[in-house]
């Protein structure tokens, strides 16, 4: 089984790049964002309390990610791995997900980590905002998701490096340039 996160700075290319990986591995994909977004359109039990809290303009605690981390990892455990994009976002979400392979009797493949200058991926979310209309990828946001990416995320490199687990690859080209690079560190892993 290929359980792989794959980790980098806003902008980095995460999204794009974790399209062509769960193709290409029949990986499932498991991104906190879409997995909360999910929950509230199914009006689970989870999903009403993730309402709730972001109707109020919280943060969904670590806690409720797991669970419901912990929930879709059990109901896809017959597929080919799992392509981890967005989780975990803090050390404490790595050593949750540290508990949860070990109770499924699964391992942690790899971690890569898009590797791509501040100065390109400022250029990248700009260019996006402008294509796309997401109102995040201003320079003001950008700025402090770079706050956030370095407080809280950055530390899980660290826990991952640590463990001899993280593969840096080189997230600057062209979209198939960097999918090549990724897939030549998942093909040695």
């Amino acid at each position: 089984m290929l359980n792989i996160i794959l980790f980098g700075p806003p902008g980095a290319g995460k999204g794009t790049q974790s399209q062509f990986l769960r193709e290409k591995y029949e990986l499932t994909y498991l991104s906190t964002g879409e997995i909360l977004r999910e929950e509230i359109a199914a009006e689970s039990e989870l999903g009403l309390q993730v309402k709730e809290i972001i109707g109020k303009g919280g943060l969904v605690s670590d806690e409720i990610v797991a669970k419901i981390i912990e929930k879709k990892i059990g109901e896809h455990l017959d597929s080919a791995g799992f392509l981890f994009d967005g989780y975990p976002r803090t050390v404490k979400q790595a050593e949750i997900l540290d508990e949860f392979m070990k109770k499924f009797k699964i391992s942690l493949s790899g971690v890569l980590s898009l590797e791509v200058p501040e100065e390109l991926l400022i250029e990248r979310m700009l260019e996006r905002g402008k294509i796309s209309g997401r109102a995040d990828d201003n320079l003001e946001s950008i700025k402090h998701r770079f706050v956030e990416y370095e407080e809280k995320t950055r530390p899980v490199i660290d826990y991952y490096e640590k463990q001899g687990n993280l593969h840096p690859v080189n997230g600057v080209g062209e979209i198939p340039e960097i999918f090549e690079n990724l897939c030549t560190v998942i093909d040695s892993l």
